[in-house]
């Protein structure tokens, strides 16, 4: 009898390591395409004859929708069940995958990766839910959580190295072929061993605040990307910029009006979540718009191969998974606001440091900034979620790390959007990489600012 009851114990145990490794490969191959596709931008232009703005749209396209779409896809998961919406959205993000690789043309590449993030907007939140109804002792639950995590902070940072091998060794279009049996394999385990979580058929969606949402950020982004080629006040810029103000204010009033809405704005009355949910924005315009603009700085100006940019970008984002785990205990001992604060100031100085750089600047005279501000991102992330989450009960917090990673992914399409146009615009390479890190500079210095009046502990 014993044995038996040991017996299924054990069973029940090894099912729910295979489902921890379902969502967490769920949540792998959404961190591994923001940004392995940024060694591979040089190839991608070749072979198609893109532009600066059609390479950005290449990452954009799929931040973009990532970003828009990521609270409703949290609502349609406790609507019509995470499990099969995470299915779903594995499948999405597979066949995605496949149509980027097999892409003929730039336009149906960018098309292609649009789909890939309707598919990543999907996995997050499903992932957690499905995770998080598996697991249901806190301690449980937390280990869980934080391996789910890990998992994505181990493929950001490998990203730019593994894409930069494999790119190296096969092409460009492996980097998407990869996808596609890890999420067979992520599809496989998750039907095997998920179990259905509690639908949730009360739950209203909010489709007119998600399509305001959508035009709102794609209006910005595309305002943004073709400013660098049309300028900043030609009429057409000048009108799209009014327009995406005219979104925005339609977006926050229908909002403030809606019985459900996609972003419930009473979260924003707390003045610590307004802060983090900035902060998460700032770092991310700065760290994807410089990791976009470093991609083709070390390959268009200084001529490095794929896999020579790969490893050029080991010491910034292999330093962020260290970064991490040390925020995470300084956290739980003296609270968020310290290492909120310290990060933001070490890529604040990283950011400064690196206005000395010029076309033939020597690596080993970047890496050290490059670190810093890997180091300081890897310190802002756990801390500004700990302090975010620390401010809603525990029935809102899927919905306020949604609002955060929204935040964050609308933070990389600005970032690369409008850091992409400075250096296009000012017909000078270094010079617009100067302006980015200025406008870096500049927005940290406000965050770092405001962390400081942070609560020293939650």
């Amino acid at each position: 009898m014993e044995r038996a009851i040991s017996h299924g114990s054990d069973r029940r145990s090894g099912s729910k390591r295979l489902l921890l490794t379902a969502t967490s490969l769920g949540f792998v191959v959404v961190q591994l395409d923001v940004t392995i596709v940024n060694v591979a931008l040089q190839q991608i232009g070749a072979s198609f004859g893109g532009s600066v703005a059609g390479l950005q749209w290449v990452v954009n396209a799929y931040t973009l929708v990532f970003a828009a779409l990521i609270l409703t896809a949290g609502a349609f998961g406790d609507r019509f069940g995470a499990r099969r919406v995470f299915i779903a959205g594995f499948a999405l993000f597979t066949v995605a995958s496949l149509g980027c690789g097999l892409a003929p043309t730039l336009a149906i590449l960018i098309a292609a990766r649009a789909i890939q993030g309707i598919g990543a907007a999907i996995l997050v939140p499903c992932s957690l839910a499905v995770l998080n109804h598996a697991f249901n002792e806190d301690r449980e639950r937390a280990k869980a959580v934080s391996i789910w995590a890990a998992g994505a902070s181990v493929a950001l940072s490998a990203g730019p190295v593994v894409g930069g091998i494999i790119v190296a060794g096969i092409g460009w279009r492996s980097i998407f072929f990869i996808n596609v049996p890890i999420g067979l394999f992520g599809i496989w385990l998750a039907w095997h061993h998920a179990s259905e979580t509690t639908v949730s058929a009360q739950r209203r969606l909010d489709p007119v605040g998600q399509l305001l949402a959508i035009f709102a950020l794609a209006d910005l982004a595309t305002v943004m990307i073709e400013g660098g080629t049309m300028g900043w006040i030609h009429p057409v810029i000048l009108a799209g910029f009014s327009l995406f103000g005219v979104a925005a204010a339609a977006f926050i009033f229908i909002e403030s009006c809606a019985e459900s809405p996609m972003l419930p704005l009473h979260l924003f009355q707390d003045w610590t979540f307004t802060v983090t949910t900035l902060i998460g924005w700032t770092i991310n315009v700065t760290f994807y718009g410089l990791i976009f603009v470093l991609s083709l700085f070390f390959q268009q100006i200084q001529h490095y191969s794929a896999l020579e940019t790969g490893l050029a970008f080991l010491p910034m984002t292999g330093v962020v998974l260290a970064a991490n785990l040390l925020s995470g205990r300084i956290t739980s001992r003296i609270g968020a606001r310290i290492p909120i604060v310290i990060g933001q100031i070490a890529m604040l100085a990283g950011c400064i440091a690196l206005l000395m750089i010029e076309q033939k600047t020597p690596y080993w005279e970047i890496f050290g900034q490059m670190s810093a501000i890997g180091a300081g991102i890897g310190l802002t992330v756990p801390a500004v979620t700990s302090a975010l989450l620390s401010t809603v009960d525990k029935t809102q917090s899927g919905i306020a790390s949604g609002v955060l990673n929204a935040a964050r992914q609308a933070g990389s399409v600005i970032g690369v959007a409008l850091f992409g146009s400075l250096i296009a615009q000012q017909g000078h390479f270094v010079a617009g990489f100067r302006m980015s890190l200025v406008i870096s500079g500049a927005i940290l210095l406000l965050t770092s600012l405001l962390a400081f009046r942070l609560p020293g502990r939650p």
